[in-house]
């Protein structure tokens, strides 16, 4: 089991536990967040998404999700049994940019190949899962920012889990940055087949911390287990296992 370590909160007193490892942490009591290496109050805009369904209803739209889909066998919806529902905040840095990369390079599906320049402009509110060991499909996640309120404790359900940050804006930054230039190298190669040349520039506008509300669900279906992760703002199905199916032979 992992250690659990405390502080004590310096706005209620209450205890804040914290695993090795985690840099912002939430009092549960009151909501005030700290930078745990530092016990001093947490500067940048703390937001929370709000959570729409409790262990009863959120399993309309993971059936909804069974109903649906060609990949899916027929009687999964009627068949399925939830085996574990599980409401849990995850933190995230969401970080507004305006990014502009230009670049050239070769297109060589032409005789002669020929010399391509182009410029690539975009906005961004980029997500960060703050935690470095984790399965969830932050790629697939479509995060509803219109829906974010500021971070209020009293607002978390007593039977949801509210993770900890394992990294600092700074450490969130790099990361986006990082993961810009990545996405801004494959759109450019979408366009050219080699690239010579390329530049970017990333204006930071606005970082935000952010709780989001996701549901992990387990189910059973024909003796084995699969795993389902929804938006509890929402109720959309970020990702799913989907149990395979017999196709027949003619």
């Amino acid at each position: 089991m992992s250690i659990v370590k405390e502080l004590s909160c310096s706005y209620c007193g209450a205890p804040i536990p914290f695993k090795p490892g985690e840099i912002v942490a939430t009092c549960r009591y009151c909501g005030y967040t700290v930078v745990i290496e530092t016990g001093k109050a947490f500067t940048f805009e703390h937001s929370m998404l709000l959570n729409k369904y409790n262990p009863a209803s959120i399993e309309e739209p993971a059936k909804n999700w069974m109903r649906f889909g060609f990949l899916k066998p027929s009687d999964l919806a009627e068949k399925a049994r939830f085996v574990e529902k599980t409401l849990m905040y995850l933190p995230f840095w969401v970080v507004s940019a305006e990014t502009e990369s230009t670049y050239k390079g070769i297109f060589e599906r032409l005789n002669p190949p020929i010399v391509k320049e182009g410029k690539i402009t975009k906005k961004y509110n980029w997500l960060v899962l703050a935690r470095k060991a984790s399965e969830f499909p932050t790629k697939e996640y479509d995060v509803p920012l219109e829906g974010k309120v500021p971070y209020d404790f009293r607002r978390i359900e007593e039977f949801a889990k509210v993770l900890n940050s394992e990294m600092d804006r700074e450490e969130a930054l790099e990361i986006a940055k990082q993961q810009i230039t990545e996405h801004h190298r494959y759109l450019a190669q979408q366009d050219v087949d080699r690239i010579i040349e390329m530049k970017n520039e990333i204006k930071v506008n606005q970082t935000v911390y952010l709780h989001a509300p996701v549901w992990f669900i387990k189910y059973e279906y024909k003796g084995k287990v699969y795993t389902l992760w929804l938006d509890g703002a929402t109720g959309t199905v970020i990702k799913g296992e989907i149990p395979p199916t017999k196709i027949g032979l003619f």
